[in-house]
């Protein structure tokens, strides 16, 4: 904590790039998950979805970040009407660059996926919350 957050640039459902920077200015909660359509990162989801309006009043923003494809990711934020942006980090770049990897999921080599995470940036990219 106290160090600037790791720089990326990830995917968002309608394919389009969206960096870091784009999101600085405000408090933002990236909030990695593990897997689409999967129980508890469901849950996980629809309570910041139904959370967003106190975030956005108090001036935060929620950005979602999985390795699922984009396409995984468009489908599991309209089923759950997820507003917020739902990054896809197929590369593995942002969940390793802010040491979040979960190798081989549920005994499957090379499966590795975000672990279950939060961090909480002030307007200027600092990682006040881990």
């Amino acid at each position: 904590m106290g160090e600037k957050a790791p720089d990326f640039t990830l995917v968002d459902t309608a394919l389009k790039p969206r960096a870091l920077k784009e999101f600085l200015g405000k408090t933002t909660v990236l909030a990695f998950y593990p897997a689409a359509f999967t129980g508890v990162c469901t849950k996980e989801m629809c309570t910041f979805r139904d959370s967003l309006a106190q975030l956005n009043s108090a001036g935060a923003q929620v950005v979602a970040i999985s390795a699922d494809t984009p396409f995984s990711n468009k489908a599991f934020a309209e089923r759950n009407a997820l507003t917020f942006p739902v990054l896809s980090d197929y590369n593995r770049e942002a969940i390793r660059a802010f040491g979040v990897a979960f190798p081989d999921l549920a005994g499957l080599k090379g499966l590795t996926v975000a672990k279950r995470a939060v961090f909480i940036l002030d307007g200027k990219g600092v990682v006040r919350y881990a």
